[in-house]
This record gives structure tokens, sequence and C-alpha cells, in this order.
């Protein structure tokens, strides 16, 4: 962030100062007091189990400079005055629910945001990436991370830090030295991707795709469709839309921008497109073509849906700068960053495993199933340790069944359903096999009995099923009577 003293915050986030004159200088911003570091402002959340408020002093004794709160504490601080129920105030305080009752935290998000958009804005040097869509968004973000960071200075979230706070507190990263700024758009409601754009607004704004993610509190995927145009619709006329031209959705929403529009995908049509895909052990190999030219990539990520993924990033580099043969370099140089998230560990006892527990809808959990299948050709069996989906509504039903169909038409041969009955029973004469256990711990009964060298294990679920665990412990410690 730029560097601003106490006095200036307070000027800029409708605050007042309390106990100090305010000469302080902030340099970053942090809402863990642990990671608090001398000239650190320290935000004041509350939280489900405890209340950033108490953690003022600790903050304090690690060097910050000062509090963001809403409420005193017995620290330099900038007090928020509480924030009327609408806008970003709205959006956050149904991200902390129950833990904020009086609105006290929604305040301090609000504040945050003000923060961030104002030492954004003070960096004409910066552009400003923002990515949204129903799958991929962490994907492409730490793509797009590596392929932009070669052209000068890049800060990205680490994981999925994409709401009210991560987003922001992301933003706060970016200093005079910074050139690109690449951030997440989430949304959980109407409205929530303009709110965020409007604190932070993008410059080059990317729609990876339409999917059924979060389809039980939009209730239509016309709805999501709606939401995630918010982006685009955030750009100027000096911005550029990076559409995806193989979804529909995402394809007419260049008639919601006044911003130029750049295309990718796999059709003829558009601007920056893939010819030629093959699969290598799940890992995609194609011809990158675009308004400059083409150059031959090679992904070490598996899954063939990293190929969208992967035309997305180009089309953002080629805008600022970038040479088809520089994005193919850093395309096929670039690992999984965030983790569970297409992770494969090969086991010396002949195991592989792909953890991608990160999250879970029914889009990716057909594209981590074609995945599979594609890195498993010649395994000795394939496996999908399948846990909920979350946050699908009246679907939730056809949705599970329809995955237990996909690993079947993929040609799975163990289907391990973890916590989750819905996923159902396959006709006797089916190939694969559906099985149900109650939990994490009568899974990892299942597969510590039954794996063996050669198979090829997924892991997936939305993450509150916690099937992370289950990657954990298969990768962590193999099987008694292995080495």
């Amino acid at each position: 962030m730029i560097e601003m003293r106490l006095a200036d915050v307070a000027a800029v986030v409708g605050g007042r100062l309390h106990r100090t004159g305010g000469d302080e200088r902030v340099t970053a911003v942090e809402f863990d007091s642990r990671a608090i570091a001398p000239g650190g402002l320290f935000l004041a959340l509350p939280g489900e189990r405890v209340d950033g408020h108490d953690f003022a002093a600790a903050a304090m004794a690690a060097g910050a400079a000062g509090v963001l709160a809403a409420r005193e504490v017995d620290a330099p601080s900038v007090i928020v005055p509480p924030a009327p129920r609408s806008g970003l105030a709205s959006m956050a305080g149904t991200y902390l629910a129950d833990s904020d009752p009086d609105g006290s935290g929604a305040a301090v998000l609000a504040a945050l945001a003000r923060l961030a958009g104002h030492s954004v804005a003070a960096l004409p040097d910066l552009t400003v990436v923002g990515v949204t869509g129903s799958s991929g968004k962490t994907s492409t973000k730490d793509l797009l991370a590596a392929v932009l960071d070669p052209l000068g200075a890049t800060v990205a979230p680490p994981g999925s830090l994409n709401n009210e706070l991560g987003l922001p507190w992301t933003a706060l990263r970016a200093d005079a030295g910074t050139r690109h700024l690449v951030l997440e758009y989430s949304a959980r409601g109407p409205r929530h991707i303009a709110t965020l754009a409007a604190a932070v607004p993008p410059r080059i704004a990317v729609v990876l795709n339409v999917g059924s993610a979060h389809l039980g509190e939009f209730g239509s995927v016309g709805a999501i469709a709606v939401a995630k145009g918010e982006l685009v619709e955030a750009l100027g006329p000096e911005g550029v839309a990076v559409l995806n031209a193989d979804d529909p959705a995402v394809a007419s929403m260049a008639t919601r921008t006044s911003a130029r529009v750049v295309t990718f995908g796999r059709s003829r049509t558009a601007t920056v497109r893939a010819q030629d895909v093959t699969l290598d052990a799940g890992r995609a190999r194609f011809t990158l073509v675009g308004p400059a030219g083409r150059a031959s990539v090679a992904l070490r990520l598996v899954g063939e849906h990293h190929v969208g993924n992967a035309l997305a990033t180009a089309a953002v580099a080629f805008e600022l700068g970038a040479t088809p043969d520089m994005v193919a370099a850093a395309l096929g140089s670039a690992v999984p960053v965030s983790r569970w998230r297409m992770e494969v560990t090969d086991r010396s006892d002949g195991v592989t495993v792909i953890n991608d527990a990160y999250n879970a809808n029914p889009e990716s959990m057909r594209a981590a199933l074609a995945a599979l299948v594609a890195h498993g050709g010649g395994a000795r069996r394939i496996w999908a340790v399948l846990g909920l989906m979350g946050e699908l509504g009246d679907s939730a039903a056809d949705a599970h069944a329809g995955v237990a169909s996909a690993a079947r038409d993929g040609a799975v041969d163990e289907l391990l359903a973890v916590g989750c009955p819905a996923y159902g029973v396959p006709p006797e004469d089916g190939a694969t096999r559906v099985r149900h256990v109650a939990g994490v711990d009568g899974a990892l009964a299942v597969l510590r009995a039954e794996l063996g060298p050669g198979d090829v294990v997924l892991v997936k679920a939305s993450r509150a099923a916690g099937l992370d665990r289950i990657a954990t412990a298969l990768t962590t410690a193999l099987p008694a009577g292995t080495s």
C-alpha cells in the first residue's frame, strides 16, 4: 500500500483518531495479529470464537502503527462509526453473519475497502486484473501471477482470498513497485461483485464461465450469469473485457460493457484460441494462437479444463505486452500454487493421489473426473472419493446423481461416497462400484485396506465436507507394510 499517516487513514475511511495525534506511519494492513510487523495497521474484526478488538494490545506489542476498530481500544487507533446496511457494509454483514450482531465488523470491512480503493487509485502505473467465474478463478489467478510477473512485479492473493476481507487486503499488498494486481471477485448474491468492483475497479476483467456453483443462493443459472457479468459492467471505455467464447452465457456479456472485448476459447472465432489439443498423462498440450502469432504450450497442470484457464491468462498477457513465446514459456513452467487443487502425489508404494478437495460444484466435478481418467490411463484401478457439493439448493439431488453418472461414463472403477448418499447406487451390472461410508474415518479404512500399486485416487468435495483430511492422510503416511 502507499505509506500513510494514521491521520490520513482516518480521513480516508471516515473514522476518528483515538489515543493518538495521528502521526504514526502505516505501511501495511493485517487482520491476523500474529502477522503484524512494524508499520502494520491491525484490523479489529469479530469472529465466531474471538474478537479482534481483544488482540489490539498484542498487535501493538508486535510493532503495529495502530488499530482500525469499531470501538475504543487501549491503543492508537482509528474508530469507524457503525456503517449503514447498504453497499459493502450490507454485503459484509452477510459474510460475518452471527459473529457480527452489532455491525461493528461490517463497519471495519467497509472502511478497509475504502482504504484499499484509495491506495490503488494512488498507484498510476498499476493495472488491476479482475477474474470471476463459477469455477477456475483461483487456478487462473495463479496462472496470471506466473505469466505476468516476468512483465513486471505482480501481486495476487494466496489461496482464495476473494471476498469482502480478502480482496481489499490483497489490493493493499500493491505498492509503488507493483505493476499488476490480480484479484478474484466472488459473489454469494446479487450485486456482490459490483460492490467489490466499485471498491477496487479492474481495468481488465476476465469472466471464465457460468455454472451452477452457489445455485442454492442465486436460484437459477441465469441469475448467476447476471452476477458474474457485474464485473464487465464495472469497466470503463478504456478497459478490456476478456470473455469465454465457448460459453454462450459469458460471450453474451459483450453487450453489457463499454470496454473493448477480447475473447478466448477453442472457437475458431476467438481472439485467443487453442488448436490441436492433446493430453499427456492428463496434462494438455496445444498450439496457442493469438493476434501476434502462435506458440506451442505444454502445461504441467493436470486436467484438460486448464486449457481455458491458460487461454484466458494468455489473452490478458497479450494485452499487457507479452509475446506468444513468452506466454508459452511461462504457462509451461507454471505449477500448482494454491493448495488442494489437483495436487498430484505419487507415493512410493505406486499409488497416485490427486487432491482436489478445496471445493466442488457439478462442473468442476466433471472436469476433475475427466482429468482423473486421463491421468489414470493404464492404471490398475481408478478411484473417485467424492463428498457433498454444497449450496446447490433444490438441484442438489439431481446434481449428485449426474456426477455419479459421469463417473460411470468416464470409466471410474471405484466411487467412494463419503457422507453423501445422494450419489446413489448404479445398476448391478455397471462397471463402477459405488460404496457409501459415513465419514472420513470410514473412507480411510476402505482406502488403506484396498489401495494397491498402480491405483489412482481422486479426492474431491466442497470445502465444508472436510475431505482434505483424507487426501492429507493418504499422502503423509503410507499404509502399514509399505515403504
